[in-house]
């Protein structure tokens, strides 16, 4: 089952604030991006982008987000991931709402390059975070923290609802969520893991040894079922509103409870993951989450009303709610000295599936029709129950010994 191999013990004082800061990043970062997803019909028309080109520009997003992750793991391996996840924060906030602001094409450009490399330093730091956080649990509280990010995003997609309605400006919408991120990540971050509390170290001979007997072809398996579920994610975080806005002629108020509607079924999912693969298995429910996610892709295709589209999209996010926390888990359970290898491999997964979701999403939208768009992503849900038994992952026989759980209370 979904365990970690250190076993449980009783949460401290300490590791309960340290979730609590930590859940606030991921809060933070679903929020923000959610703010600026929800923009993305409107910031076409500014700028006056067909669908191709708004592809390509969506494309650079995840493409420097992959260059900001490896530049959040080179310096966290300095300073720790707490001192990288404090600045990338407010960074997000400030890169969001630039990017309301732009008045010129070239300006959205500069702009969106810094959203991408904010999101990536605070994408790897707070996953670190997290993975810390869980190691000092003893347990798995790692969904808990998508299903914060998850919630995050319906908020975030509910402030562009309710400024759309108000007739805000871009800019105004982006930098009324920029402002209430910035104040959360503030306050959330003094009570982040130090570097110190994040793991114990581990010899260069261990984690060398570690590293060798992690399995290359699990890694690979899971991790291109975790990209199917990006191109799916990307599909419907990029283009649901626009969908909904062009294809089925709903105001932007209107146009962002598709993604609003997404992330809460994802928040549902994940809230009640961790008893559904305790009772069912890793592999069942990312099985049974494929074919609905399918089927919420091929429902989107054929709404021909927004209120339709909306449940769809509702839909969606339901069944591959649990591809991404379990992806991670399997790949926990490869690397018992917790070195975080496997799962640094398998999150390389992740912008891929952003960067193919983006471009090959945008390529069929402007060649076909944006329903052909989310038929795509349909058809590659298939993958994602082909690959499911590859989340039936065990301890490799060779591998290093698991460090030991850091103890329960520390230093505040």
């Amino acid at each position: 089952m979904d365990q970690l191999s250190a076993p449980a013990s009783p949460a401290g004082a300490r590791d309960r604030r340290a979730r609590v800061a930590v859940a606030g990043a991921y809060f933070v970062q679903g929020f923000c991006f959610a703010g600026l997803l929800t923009q993305v019909a409107s910031l076409q028309k500014r700028f006056g982008f067909d669908d191709t080109q708004l592809s390509l520009v969506l494309l650079a997003v995840p493409v420097v987000a992959g260059i900001g992750s490896v530049v959040a793991g080179l310096l966290s391996a300095r300073l720790g991931s707490s001192p990288v996840l404090r600045a990338g924060g407010p960074g997000v906030c400030v890169a969001i709402t630039v990017t309301g602001f732009a008045a010129e094409r070239w300006q959205l450009y500069l702009a969106l390059a810094l959203v991408g490399l904010m999101l990536g330093l605070v994408d790897a730091t707070m996953n670190m975070q997290g993975v810390g956080v869980e190691r000092r649990y003893g347990r798995p509280v790692l969904n808990s923290f998508h299903a914060v990010w998850s919630a995050g995003a319906i908020l975030g997609a509910l402030a562009t609802s309710g400024t759309a309605r108000l007739d805000w400006s871009i800019g105004a919408s982006l930098a009324t969520v920029a402002v209430i991120g910035a104040v959360l990540a503030l306050i959330a971050g003094p009570g982040q893991l130090r570097r110190s509390e994040e793991a114990q170290e581990i010899p260069a001979a261990t984690q060398a040894a570690a590293e060798a007997s992690i399995p290359w072809r699990p890694i690979i398996l899971i991790g291109v079922a975790m990209m199917l579920m990006f191109i799916a994610d990307s599909a419907v975080s990029n283009w649901s509103s626009v969908f909904i806005e062009k294809a089925l002629h709903a105001s932007t108020a209107v146009a962002a409870l598709g993604l609003a509607a997404y992330q809460a079924t994802m928040l549902v999912g994940r809230t009640a993951g961790d008893r559904l693969v305790s009772r069912f298995s890793p592999t069942a429910v990312v099985s049974v989450g494929g074919v609905v996610g399918g089927l919420g892709l091929l429902l989107v295709a054929v709404s021909t009303t927004p209120a339709l589209s909306i449940a769809a999209f509702a839909v969606v996010g339901l069944g591959l709610s649990l591809v991404v926390p379990q992806s991670f888990s399997a790949a926990g359970r490869l690397d018992p000295a917790g070195t975080g290898i496997a799962i640094a491999r398998v999150n390389l997964f992740n912008y891929v599936g952003f960067v193919v979701g983006a471009g090959l999403i945008g390529a069929v939208a402007e060649s076909l029709s944006l329903r052909w768009a989310f038929v795509i992503p349909a058809v590659m849900a298939v993958g994602i129950v082909i690959l499911a038994p590859s989340f039936r992952t065990h301890a490799p026989s060779a591998a290093a010994p698991a460090a030991p759980a850091a103890a329960p209370e520390a230093a505040g």
